[in-house]
Order: structure tokens, then sequence, then C-alpha cells
């Protein structure tokens, strides 16, 4: 019953391994709920959230999560937007599918994750009926929800092409209208992403009493709105070609060429490099001409190990300005080894950076009698983010084995054999 699902004419592990490794991924998942259901039972006081935390791991790791995820609307974007100019692109197809299913496991893996982040989570709907019109978080809301419902619209069609589920006329046709249907979706898809992404970091850059991720900007969207949507984009794609590479490896298998990798690896370069620029530009000014303005000075903002200086300098130095300085060499992308190390470490600067405006913007003291708070998460915090990950290799694994996620899959180890 097993091969008769997996894609005709692919190879695919013995079923008994694959139940192996899907038995351990529920488990961590297992885990995770029973730590969930413990902090739905007695509340945050579980987690190393308090009243001068109120944000932590949860939020991290929505924000890194939802960041990398950015690969499905770019990818989308420069595929279905931007191919017709600029032919190159349409190489992008041949890695669009898992684009669009990793996209959709990170929205809604953060849609879950958010339901213990808001303490009360009977009252998770209050946001949609009693929209706040002035809060940047609505808009957040109302964009995650729809984009997420883009990416189960664009996830369906791939479901469809399961080789059983193909056998039925009604389906192919149903497949074949949504297919022609997807340019609408991924367009729709880049409107509501941009946004989000942008508001996600614009609620950062608005917190007047935070001098450590307040910041000036552009009529009302503090400059930390575009940092943010820069450093999405910029990671986004890098990290779907780490996917890629990733189930390569495990499988052995050829699933896309090269050249695929070394197009996202210019496509990162680029928009990494603008990134980088701009970031550290809003960083020069935020430290020598906005916080002395407030009192402060830059060591005023790194305590310590937990929130040494050694942040910043791994972030934009060794997270940003090596990595765009070897991706814009060809024979930086040419080198297998430096091209998915530098993606590597554009997903963990964007991450870095999602935890720094986050805990550390808490955690530096703002009043003459504040002092430096260390945040640390529990197990009821820790648990369920291995989770919400388990839950995205999960599906993508699944994925892979029952769909036809590479159209060149085929061809390629048939000559790579």
């Amino acid at each position: 019953m097993d091969k008769a699902l997996i894609p005709e004419g692919l190879k695919r592990c013995p079923l008994p391994v694959f139940g192996i490794w899907a038995l351990i991924l529920l488990a961590i998942i297992g885990w995770g709920v029973g730590a969930g259901a413990m902090v739905l039972l007695k509340a945050l006081n579980v987690t190393g959230l308090n009243d001068y935390f109120g944000f932590g791991a949860y939020i991290t790791v929505d924000l890194a999560i939802i960041a990398l995820g950015a690969g499905a609307f770019f990818s989308g974007f420069l595929y279905y937007g931007l191919s017709r100019f600029f032919p190159a692109l349409k190489e992008l197809y041949k890695i669009i599918n898992l684009a669009v299913i990793i996209g959709f496991v990170c929205y809604t893996g953060a849609i879950v994750i958010l339901l213990l982040e808001i303490g009360q989570p009977v009252r998770g709907w209050f946001p949609y009926w009693h929209a706040n019109v002035h809060s940047m978080l609505t808009e957040v809301i109302f964009c995650i929800t729809c984009y997420a419902i883009v990416l189960l619209i664009e996830y369906v069609p791939i479901i469809l092409e399961n080789r059983k589920l193909q056998e039925h006329k009604a389906v192919r046709v149903f497949g074949h209208s949504l297919h022609d249907c997807m340019a609408i979706f991924a367009l729709t898809g880049t409107f509501l992403s941009f946004f989000h992404q942008g508001s996600l970091g614009g609620v950062a850059g608005v917190l007047f009493a935070r001098p450590f991720a307040f910041r000036g900007g552009f009529f009302i969207w503090p400059w930390t709105f575009f940092l943010f949507i820069l450093s999405a984009i910029a990671s986004g794609p890098a990290f779907t070609a780490l996917v890629c590479r990733a189930i390569e490896k495990v499988s052995r298998k050829k699933l896309v060429d090269y050249s695929v990798y070394e197009l996202i690896g210019k496509i990162v370069a680029g928009l990494l490099s603008f990134y980088i620029v701009l970031k550290i530009i809003d960083t020069l000014y935020w430290a020598f001409v906005q916080s002395p303005e407030f009192g402060f000075t830059l060591g005023d903002f790194y305590h310590g190990s937990a929130y040494g200086i050694w942040l910043l300098i791994t972030e934009i130095i060794i997270c940003g300005v090596i990595p765009a300085a070897v991706l814009l060499t060809p024979k930086g992308r040419k080198n297998s080894f430096l091209l998915f190390l530098m993606f590597f470490l554009d997903i963990v600067g964007v991450s870095l950076n999602r935890y720094v405006m986050t805990v550390q913007a808490i955690a530096a003291p703002v009043m003459p009698f504040d002092k430096w708070e260390v945040y640390m998460p529990t197990v009821y915090e820790v648990a369920p983010s291995l989770a919400m990950l388990a839950y995205c290799v999960l599906i993508i694994s699944l994925s892979y084995r029952y769909l036809p996620l590479f159209p060149r899959e085929k061809e390629l180890n048939a000559v790579y054999k």
C-alpha cells in the first residue's frame, strides 16, 4: 500500500525506517504538547516569562521561523511575478513546491506557538472581533492568518499530485485548475507577507520606552519595519535551499540542479548585501546619534556574557558581512561547502536579530534604578518550540515521501547513478 502512494518512478526509504523516523518526531511533538498543556493548565508562571519579560522564547522562535518562512512568498514573487522579465528566475520552479511547504509549516507552527504566548487562548479570537486598529499587532494577526490560508491553498494542489489521488479525474481537474490560479495566490501572499514582516519589526521600533529597540523612520514606519522585511527576504530563500540540501544528504539523492543553488546564492547575496549596509548605517546612527540623545552610550546596551557586545559582532560581521561578501563572488557560490555555510550563517544572523530585538531589548535597563535582568527559558518553553520544529520536519518528510516535490528528481537520479 505504501509503495502505491510513492510517486511513480521514484525511490524512498523502506517503510519501517520511515516509521521509526516518524515515531521519533511524534515523540518530540507529544513531549511539546504535554508541556504546552501544562502551560495552559498552570499558566505562564511555569515559564521563564514574568512581569519583566513579557516576551521570551515563544516570540523569539515565532519571529525567527516566520522570517525563515519568507522563502515561500519571496520565491513565489520571483517565480510568478518577475520570471517573465528575468527568464533566469524560471529555474526556481524546480524548488518552488518545497518553498511553499516550508512556508506552510513555518506559519502554521508559529500560530500554534502563539496560542501559548497569549496566556489565555480562549480569548484568542478577541483580536479578530475586537481589533485594536491603532496597533501594528492587529495588522500582523490578520496578515499572518490570511497568509496561512493562502499557503494552505497553495499546498492543496501539491497534495493532489499524489499518485493515488491522481487516479481520480475530478481530483486531477481540480488540481490543474488550482495550478492555473497559483500566480494570483502567490502575489496575494507577497502583499500580505511584506506588510506583516515589516510590522513585526515596527512593533519593536515604536517602543519609545525601550531605547535599545526604538528607531526613527519614514512617515509612520520606523526603520526596523524595512529592516525586518529585508532580513526576511534575504534569509528565507537561503533556508529553503538549506532544507533542500539536507533532504538530499539524508535521502542520498540529487533533487535539484546545482545551478538552482547558485541562483539562490546570487539572489541572497544581493539582498543580504543591501540589508547589511542599511543595518550598519542604522546601527551607527542608533549608537552614536540617537542613543546619546536619550542619555545612553553603546556600552549601556551590552552587559556580561548573556548580552555582550559579541552579539552585535556576530549578527552584523560574522553572520552578515562575511556571508554577503562570499556569496557575491562566483567562486564562493560555486564552492558547495562555502555556499551552504554562508546560507547557514545568514539564517543564524536573522534568528539572532530576532532574539536581541525581543529579549535583549527588554533586558536592558532604562531607568537609573533598573538593573540587567537575565531571561532563562524553562522546559515548558523549550519543549513546545522543539515540538513545533519536529512538526515542520514531519510534514516536510511526509510531503517528500508521498508527493512529487521536485520536477527533476527522476531525471537527475537516472543520470546521477
